[in-house]
């Protein structure tokens, strides 16, 4: 099969995965994205059938040839659609950090997998087809299920086979996300967990679990579903008992800031294995008390999290949540 077009253009949005209580499960996008370009290249000398160049995030450090995650994500995507051996230039504009439990892993592959697709047919992107094979590469879905699809997602594994369902959230859900300047392997945070938990533990998880689509979800008269407000049901749905705490010591500044952040009443966890920590709550109408809307909360969460900031360069992101996913156009 002949590729359809010469370039194509990428954008996969990070993630942030477990959200407290869903481990393993729960995952959500956000409106923070990497751009990749794909571009066949038949001038690269005989040495080389790819060239990457990179920008922003992990430019220093990211391998620019066949190891590269995207590049890897790619040919077997390539493969598996029936496409042939590519010779072309990457270029990416990374804006993810790197082993910061945003889902930079999973974007790449994501990002790789759709562009292969879109190079072999001249049709949208078939995201399910997408989502099966990068959640096959990755060896887990949770990441890979909101980078695809946009929005809320639960995801599990049925033998061999990935499945997911998204919802939809609120326009009013934002987070707030800090980025510390070290990082955590998922396989040292895996390590850190123990083999069994108490069932206590699991049912107050399974709780939480099930209420993450009603605190998140698009519901349009929220009141008339619950009594409690939506940041009230944030907070409870973030809430975890069996694998924050296993893992507070390998990021211990990340924890601390979850705890204090919590004890103010936030919905702030743990995103993915670590070590960022996120904070979702909702933006209140413009037409509710100045010190509601979302410059506000930003400040005052800012400002809870100023004290345990020092002795670490942290970035701290405020973003809406991204309801597209995956995205490609090609040239």
């Amino acid at each position: 099969m002949k590729p359809v077009c010469n370039s194509v253009s990428v954008c996969v949005p990070a993630t942030s995965a477990n959200l407290g209580s869903g481990f393993d499960v729960a995952g959500i996008a956000l409106d923070y994205a990497d751009s990749l370009v794909f571009t066949l290249d038949d001038s690269l000398d005989d040495s080389q059938d790819v060239r990457v160049i990179i920008h922003g995030e992990g430019e220093d450090t990211l391998p620019k040839d066949e190891t590269h995650l995207v590049v890897r994500a790619f040919r077997k995507a390539c493969e598996e659609f029936g496409l042939p051996h590519l010779r072309f230039t990457l270029e990416a504009r990374n804006r993810i950090p790197q082993a910061r439990g945003m889902g930079s892993s999973a974007s790449a592959i994501v990002s790789g997998v759709a562009a292969a697709w879109a190079f072999a047919h001249n049709e949208d992107l078939n995201k399910q087809a997408i989502f099966e094979l990068a959640a096959a590469i990755e060896g887990h879905p949770d990441n890979v299920a909101p980078a695809v699809f946009g929005g809320l997602t639960t995801s599990w594994k049925n033998g061999e086979e990935f499945h997911t369902v998204r919802y939809n959230v609120s326009k009013k859900i934002r987070a707030t996300i800090f980025v510390p300047n070290f990082t955590l392997s998922t396989q040292m945070a895996r390590q850190a967990l123990p083999e069994k938990v108490p069932y206590a533990d699991a049912v107050f998880n399974v709780s939480r679990a099930c209420l993450l689509p009603i605190a998140f979800g698009d519901f349009g008269d929220f009141s008339a579903k619950t009594t409690l407000s939506r940041n009230d049901l944030l907070f409870t749905a973030t809430q975890d008992s069996i694998h924050q705490p296993y893992r507070a010591s390998l990021m211990q500044p990340t924890w601390d800031l979850v705890k204090t952040l919590r004890d103010a009443g936030f919905a702030a966890a743990i995103s993915g294995a670590g070590s960022c920590a996120a904070v979702f709550y909702e933006e209140k109408s413009p037409a509710t008390v100045e010190a509601n809307n979302a410059t506000n909360i930003n400040e005052k969460i800012e400002k809870i999290a100023k004290p345990l900031l020092d002795g670490c360069d942290w970035k701290i992101l405020h973003v809406k949540i991204d309801s597209h996913g995956v995205t490609a156009s090609r040239a």
